[in-house]
């Protein structure tokens, strides 16, 4: 398996490739409202938006594939199969997290597999933090901090929920890991529809096993789910993988706060307040020195 920041052979990254890694992960930041609206169980909904779109991802793969390859071996199938059901445990964790901690709690928790991820590509780099990366991972991880600290508790009434937010960010973190693994052997719809189509029985299983109403009454909530998290959100990522390091989906995937709080100004009338903008610079600079790091390092 190439190691995640090999990028020998492959194409070099353009403007669009950036924009679509930050257009998958604004659109993954959509999911939350859209569980919250389902009235099917939190692992349930997980199900649907896993099951729903792969016929959509069926129909993309075949129209992506080109020329006939070489036939990828079982073994690099396999790998897709164990991401899907990283995957599927990532998001069985984080919604059963949810009901048992603080929304503030669950998003910064949730989110730890991006600094795994940055931890991960530093030392499969095996190298310390050049001094621009090191400015991109504190900017990252200070607005993540200032966004999520005023919601963010913690006492032995969370604990449960905390730790399993946590473990979803482990998850994901292996998820992502096994993809870009993956990434040089497939086209990305490919990779997609098979990743999910091994994640949709074990999020049926789970929900089933925790006793969920599986059937929903109200089917918008869940078909928007599908579309905005499970098509474009993990569509684009996909795409993007094979052409950043570790480093910079890391610092990427800590913008889901500052887009979380972006929506709740825009379209929910929360208030945002001046720590809520200075957080977002510090995301918005961190992914500026991020992109401009990635660019030097080629």
């Amino acid at each position: 398996m190439k190691g995640i920041d090999d990028r020998r052979g492959l194409p070099r990254p353009n403007p669009w490739h950036f924009v679509a890694l930050l257009g998958g992960n604004f659109a993954l930041a959509l999911g939350p409202w859209f569980v919250r609206m389902a009235d099917s169980g939190p692992v349930s909904a997980g199900f649907w938006r896993l099951f729903l779109p792969l016929p959509v991802l069926a129909i993309l793969a075949v129209r992506q594939r080109g020329p006939v390859r070489a036939v990828a071996p079982l073994s690099a199938w396999l790998l897709i199969a164990i991401a899907g059901v990283a995957f599927a445990l990532d998001l069985a964790s984080w919604h059963i997290g949810i009901a048992y901690t603080r929304l503030g709690n669950a998003s910064l928790f949730g989110n730890s597999g991006s600094l795994i991820l940055m931890v991960w590509g530093l030392i499969a780099a095996r190298r310390l933090p050049r001094p621009i990366e090191l400015a991109a991972i504190v900017a990252a991880i200070s607005g993540a901090a200032i966004l999520l600290g005023r919601s963010l508790e913690i006492d032995h009434v969370t604990l449960i929920g905390d730790l399993f937010c946590i473990l979803a960010g482990v998850f994901y973190f292996f998820y992502i890991m096994l993809l870009q693994g993956a990434r040089d052997r497939f086209e990305s719809w490919e990779l997609l529809f098979t990743s999910t189509l091994a994640s949709a029985p074990v999020m049926l299983a789970i929900a089933l096993w925790l006793g969920e109403p599986v059937w929903p009454h109200v089917w918008w909530p869940l078909v928007a789910l599908a579309f905005c998290s499970q098509v474009v959100g993990q569509g684009l990522i996909v795409f993007a993988l094979r052409h950043f390091s570790a480093l910079i989906i890391g610092v990427v995937l800590l913008t889901q706060p500052a887009v979380s709080i972006l929506i709740g100004w825009l379209v929910f009338g929360e208030t945002m307040g001046p720590l809520d903008a200075i957080g977002m610079a510090l995301i918005a600079a961190a992914l500026l020195l991020g992109r401009l790091g990635e660019t030097k390092s080629r």
